[in-house]
């Protein structure tokens, strides 16, 4: 498939976990750095475009200067996976559009940023998983976990799930999701985690992220 050079494609250990913030992050730091970014959520349910969703953030962290059909073409209102929330309004996931999305950028930026929807194996349609997706695409991933305890078995879980679809995991990010509550196993989960990651995924970073409030 054509699709810009670079790219990653950004997924979580579950839902809710910060992927959004680490995308719109990373595209404002690339952006400022001179960098020609784009970013594509290849489905999204829960808001329409402009009602604060996920995708809309990513278009204005790319500066809402290009068709926001661009950035997500498939919104779906119900908070529900995208194949529940689009059979409620008696439609169904495009497959098609879903990796056509990431053709439409080629030649329009020199990297691309894929955010998933949920974890990496949630449904994205009635057959293909993000899992299933970011295989096609070809991306290394970028994993987002939110920072609490027992998110290293998360972690690890969701690294070998991506191994298993030959998946390489370019970043693990601990976020904390709510630096407020205490959690006496916030700080010592990158410890924790290292030593695992790195037998098993040698090539993957890890760092810790704190989503703004």
């Amino acid at each position: 498939m054509k699709k810009p050079e670079r790219g990653w494609f950004i997924t979580g250990t579950d839902t809710d976990v910060g992927k959004t913030f680490v995308a719109c992050r990373m595209l404002e730091q690339m952006r400022a750095q001179g960098e020609r970014v784009g970013a594509y959520k290849p489905a999204a349910s829960g808001a329409r475009f402009r009602e604060e969703g996920d995708a809309y953030r990513l278009w204005i962290a790319l500066g809402a200067g290009v068709p926001e059909e661009w950035v997500n073409a498939q919104a779906f209102a119900a908070p529900l996976a995208p194949p529940i929330a689009a059979e409620q309004e008696h439609r169904q996931v495009d497959e098609g559009l879903l990796l056509s999305g990431v053709e439409r950028w080629f030649g329009e930026c020199d990297v691309l940023l894929v955010e998933g929807a949920g974890g990496l194996m949630s449904p994205l349609s009635w057959t293909l998983t993000n899992a299933d997706l970011a295989s096609r695409i070809g991306y290394p991933l970028i994993v987002v976990a939110r920072n609490r305890l027992g998110v290293v078995h998360q972690i690890l879980a969701t690294c070998e799930a991506a191994d298993a679809h030959g998946l390489e995991i370019a970043e693990v990010v601990l976020n904390d999701v709510d630096p407020g509550e205490s959690d006496p196993a916030r700080d010592s989960n990158e410890r924790l985690l290292r030593p695992f990651l790195s037998q098993r995924f040698p090539n993957a970073a890890v760092r810790r992220e704190r989503t703004a409030k």
